[in-house]
């Protein structure tokens, strides 16, 4: 049997194996959600919060930005308190607070530490008890907890609408005055909150967990880490050590191929460019325009964490509040990204059998309308939701569903999938052909055209959830969008297309970039696929979920620390002859995709993945440093890596201006580690210590994150985002100058041709 024949067979058994427990797993998940009361009652039958409430204050927390504002359950952003959090401290508190003055005549600060202890055990007993009654669907709770109930309401009616003595707090949070402009739909979204926190402090029937595994650190109502946190860190990282010694020791053992035979010039300089190859070009300009776009967004976004309610003095969010910026930052993102890579597979297609399958061009300009539409019509939505201009089911169809990194309403979810199968059918068609020959380079394509049917399919899984899905079910199908679709078979889509390239430009052996593809593509999935669960460990999900997460969670990093091995072969790769200088740059861009996918994906995402380090940073500003590093310099730097690489084929004659890339490269590279270095990753730290002394609720508070030290780190980001955003800047203007260089060509051509004629005549 081959070894190509064997790395497919073990591929199907990774795939199989993986998504059956993923699978099992999820109807888990189903089955043990935290549950949604009928009615919340008092132990007289009063009812205090209707189950409906919580159904549709959860949609107006989605309206109003959801976890574009603050975050539930660790999940979203980093500028507003973790509502959960927030929560719990706080009727912690007042509970606290009313027994005190009741029996002992002062606040439950003035107490001894002796009676402070006795009350919070009393608080232990109180709300840590699981009082939900399946058969009748309710939760019963105290009286005490009923007024509690109450004070909360009114102060996050405060926060979100208008009570002047909030001015100040609602500035530190980034939300506008009136977020929420109906008293109704303000009591429904509390309720909500009261839901998801009441997760957080109930034990599980039958255990001494609660439902979010003690999930958010909180002294005051027993919440701290369990023996099965501790086990499954320790156990994650004994596999990580195994796992690196396993792949050092394979790597030892492989032979190295021999280098092929170098062509003597460009392979691709003989290529036929296709006219739906050529109409890819308005790809590339567009996603040169997101990108501008999108840097915008992410200024406005960090300016709004010390200027919550303005933008250097401008009343900007009246008509552009946080939770919009920070939406459409993170979403343009994606799109440009994901447009770069569709449109890298879309100029690829066709090269392969040199010509256009009928109608080929009408496709490609077609998708390209349609993504346009889905861009546009999105943010105009998503803005429209925000503002509180639509009811909640045309929200959730049109405007914002809430969830990071899928925020866009239903309909243009549908719209995003029937484009993503439309791509899928016009990289199809052209390699049918070429697949029948059976070629040398049939598997590679197979391997191609698999990892671009993944990308089609894995994004339905946003799909999967309803406008009221319980959340911790909505969470589980919104992590197979953003970890197996985005971290994943993205990676394997990229992974294939750089070998693709390396083979068409003759630097390297088919067959052993079709090894390299399936092994890669393995490993990767070996650990990938199961490791969607270390996003869920908190998130009212089974313990078994998390021995799941910790373990595969360390397996995706093994692939990595080898990672320099590949940056090195790519950069020798830029100097084997001379006609690759053509290609320096692209290939750089390769070499700081393997450098940040070391750092960003591995080092700072390993930092956060273990359970007792998730355990308190999760929804810290950790979180970013591992998101920003892995999606932009991981994802968006392959994205103006494959874009590069397009352009080479399309402007193959033309001198590229090397200094204004080398600025380029070096500007956008550099800013990103000093936006990390000088203020992203000392925040979260600590913020990390912070969360641990003290709990989730102080490390997200305003009375933390406001002091002057963490104001002064907050201003240093300005240091690595100009850098990084002069970096992007000057890149759209080398993309845009290659079109105006070339009609200068094209005109400076015309003139000496005309005067050539006239002196004939």
């Amino acid at each position: 049997m081959s070894k190509e024949r064997k790395l497919w067979i073990t591929f199907l058994v990774v795939i199989t194996v993986s998504f059956t427990v993923l699978g099992y797993y999820g109807f888990e998940i189903y089955q043990k959600a935290p549950p949604r009361p009928t009615n919340i009652v008092t132990p007289d039958g009063e009812i205090i919060v209707k189950g409906q409430d919580i159904l549709d204050g959860q949609n107006v927390w989605q309206s109003m930005g959801g976890q574009e504002v603050g975050s539930i359950w660790g999940h979203g952003a980093y500028t507003a308190p973790d509502w959960t959090a927030d929560w719990l401290h706080r009727e912690s508190l007042y509970i606290l607070n009313k027994w005190s003055e009741a029996e002992n005549g002062e606040r439950y600060e003035d107490l001894s530490s002796e009676k402070q202890a006795a009350l919070e055990r009393r608080l232990q007993e109180e709300l840590r008890n699981n009082t939900y009654d399946e058969a009748s669907g309710t939760i019963t709770i105290s009286e005490i907890r009923a007024e509690a109930i109450e004070n909360l309401n009114e102060y996050y009616k405060g926060l979100f609408m208008e009570n002047p003595e909030l001015d100040e707090l609602r500035n530190f949070y980034a939300i506008p005055k009136n977020s929420i402009k109906d008293e109704d739909r303000m009591r429904q979204m509390s309720n909500f909150f009261f839901w998801a926190s009441w997760a957080t402090v109930t034990e599980r029937p039958g255990s001494e967990v609660t439902y979010t595994h003690n999930w958010p650190p909180e002294d005051l109502v027993g919440n701290k880490p369990t023996g099965d946190l501790l086990i499954w860190t320790g156990f994650s990282i004994i596999l990580l050590l195994f796992g690196i010694g396993v792949m050092v020791f394979y790597h030892a053992k492989m032979k190295e191929e021999e280098t092929p035979e170098l062509p003597v010039e460009d392979p691709l300089m003989r290529q036929t460019i296709t006219p739906s190859m050529l109409a890819v070009k308005k790809y590339l300009w567009i996603v040169s325009a997101l990108i501008l776009v999108q840097v915008s967004f992410g200024v406005i976004t960090a300016h709004y964490g010390v200027e919550g309610d303005g933008f250097y003095g401008l009343d900007l969010a009246k008509i552009l509040p946080y939770s919009i910026s920070r939406t459409w930052h993170v979403q343009l993102g994606i799109l440009w990204i994901a447009t770069a890579w569709l449109a890298t597979g879309l100029y690829i297609a066709p090269a392969v059998s040199g010509r256009d399958p009928k109608f080929q061009k009408l496709g490609v300009n077609f998708l390209f309308i349609c993504l346009l539409i889905i861009v546009a019509g999105s943010m105009a939505g998503q803005w429209m939701g925000v503002m509180q201009k639509l009811g909640l089911a045309e929200n959730f169809w049109f405007g914002h569903q809430g969830y990071e990194y899928v925020d866009l309403g239903r309909f243009w979810q549908i719209f995003l999938l029937v484009g993503l199968f439309l791509w899928l059918a016009l990289m199809v068609r052209p390699l049918l052909p070429v697949l029948r020959k059976k070629t040398s380079e049939r598997n590679l394509l197979l391997m191609f055209l698999v990892s671009s049917a993944a990308i089609a399919l894995f994004y339905a899984a946003g799909l999967m959830w309803g406008r009221q899905t319980n959340l911790a079910i909505a969470e589980y199908w919104r992590w197979w969008v953003v970890h197996l679709w985005v971290e994943g078979f993205f990676e394997v889509f990229a992974t294939v297309v750089g070998a693709f390239l390396f083979v068409r430009l003759g630097l390297l052996r088919t067959k052993t970039a079709t090894l390299n593809v399936l092994l890669a593509t393995v490993i990767f999935l070996s650990g990938g696929i199961l490791g969607t669960f270390h996003h869920l460990y908190f998130s009212g999900t089974p313990t078994a979920v998390m021995a799941l997460g910790a373990t595969f969670s360390a397996l995706e990093v093994v692939p990595l620390v080898l990672i320099g091995i590949e940056a090195y072969e790519n950069y020798k790769l830029s100097k084997v002859t001379k006609w690759i200088q053509d290609y320096k740059w692209p290939i750089y861009c390769l070499v700081a995709v393997a450098f940040w996918n070391f750092l960003g994906a591995g080092i700072f995402g390993f930092i956060i993945n273990p359970p007792i380090a998730l355990y308190y940073m999760q929804g810290l500003n950790t979180t970013a440093v591992h998101a920003h590093t892995a999606l932009f310099g991981v994802y968006g730097m392959l994205g103006i890596g494959l874009m590069m690489f397009v352009l080479r084929s399309m402007y193959r004659k033309q001198v590229w201006n090397e200094k204004l890339l080398k600025f380029s490269f070096w500007s956008i590279n550099i800013g990103l580690i000093l936006m990390v270095l000088l203020s992203v990753l000392p925040i979260g730290l600590l913020q990390t210590v912070a969360s641990v002394n003290e709990g989730m609720w102080y490390a997200r508070s305003a009375e933390f994150m406001q002091q002057p030290g963490m104001d002064t780190l907050r201003w240093l980001r300005a240091v690595g985002d100009t850098i990084f955003a002069i970096g992007l800047v000057s890149f759209v203007w080398f993309v845009f100058s290659l079109n105006s260089k070339k009609k200068l060509a094209q005109e400076t051509r015309a003139k000496k041709e005309e005067k050539v004629l006239e002196e004939v005549e």
